[in-house]
């Protein structure tokens, strides 16, 4: 298989499901000294984590769950950031801009900082109140952080059986679906490679999915064009300009707006020739149970994606790391 090295993509997952010992550590303080809200903080494709874990913890949780782009912040504010807000923030380099004034800016207004941060000697990593340094796996890094801190509320009471089936099963059972995709992702790349313009649509945890796949892999990555929609919205302007030769991929998950996916999944072969479901409940996820399934479905949908982007950068001979503007130019 192109660009999979099954070890070490387990490996990788093990590593960040140990993390949670750390994770646990400073949440458990963080709520022993008590504290007013939750604010998740991003750009780009870490903006994308924040969205899948606020709505991850909206359907659970009371907490007061704040969600912000770094840049919009910076321009506008939010009054509800301050005295006893906790942020939590993802990046790779530590060094993006709007990252570095964002955090900055929540700090002067009393909040502090839970920081993901994948190398721990970056500018970024220096601000933080608290720091974790791993590579990869920003997703699940944002849910075992949101999970501890549903936990503590008394709102997540199958905590620790959930993480038991993850540390035992999850490592294996991603790298299985990404085996099992293979074929599907080389087909999905054949057919689509050369898309005048992409609509990727999705909901629920699948909905930042589908928001960082178009505008981070495919059109930064890839460079082909593409629109993200969620699966709420398609019936309310978009099922207006798909014809028989659109392409539209719809994510469907498995928490609970799956119905929001499945509703346009139903509806697009009466007029679409060219659209693609994937579904998360096609990928077996052994040793996983039904009912945790739908908090581990964005990164099955990851796991399958990344099979498509293997192929994709093989035909269409473009590197994913190469960049036009990100960080060649000043903007």
């Amino acid at each position: 298989m192109l660009k999979f090295d099954e070890k070490k993509q387990i490996d990788s997952v093990r590593g960040a499901l140990a993390l949670r010992g750390q994770i646990e550590e400073i949440v458990d303080a963080i709520c022993k000294e008590g504290y007013r809200n939750i604010l998740l903080m991003g750009i780009g494709g870490t903006y994308a984590s924040c969205l899948q874990t606020a709505v991850h913890m909206k359907e659970r949780s009371g907490l007061e769950v704040l969600v912000e782009n770094a840049a919009e912040y910076l321009t506008t504010g939010n009054k509800r950031v301050g005295e006893g807000t906790v942020a939590v923030v993802s990046s790779v380099t530590g060094s993006t801009s709007e990252m570095l004034e964002g955090v900055a800016k929540a700090q002067k207004a009393g909040a502090k900082v839970l920081g993901f941060i994948d190398v721990e000697t970056t500018e970024l990593a220096k601000m933080v109140d608290w720091e974790i340094a791993y590579p990869s796996n920003e997703q699940l890094k944002f849910f075992m952080a949101a999970d501890r801190f549903m936990y503590n509320a008394g709102e997540f009471d199958e905590y620790e059986a959930m993480y038991a089936e993850f540390d035992k099963n999850l490592p294996e059972a991603l790298a299985e679906t990404e085996k099992q995709a293979d074929a599907f992702g080389l087909q999905f790349a054949e057919e689509h490679r050369n898309d005048p313009i992409h609509y990727f649509v999705g909901a629920g945890n699948q909905y930042g999915a589908t928001y960082s796949y178009a505008m981070c892999y495919w059109e930064e990555m890839h460079w082909i064009r593409t629109k993200s929609i969620h699966s709420a919205e398609f019936f309310h302007g978009m099922l207006e300009i798909v014809d028989r030769d659109t392409a539209v991929t719809v994510f469907v998950g498995e928490d609970s707006q799956r119905s929001l996916s499945e509703r346009v999944a139903k509806f697009l072969p009466r007029i679409c020739a060219r659209h693609t479901i994937i579904d998360t409940k096609d990928y077996p996820l052994n040793g996983i149970s039904s009912a945790y399934r739908g908090c581990v479905s964005h990164l099955v949908m990851h796991a399958v994606t990344n099979r498509i982007d293997a192929h994709l950068e093989k035909l269409n001979c473009h590197p994913m790391e190469i960049r036009r503007y990100y960080r060649q130019l000043k903007y």
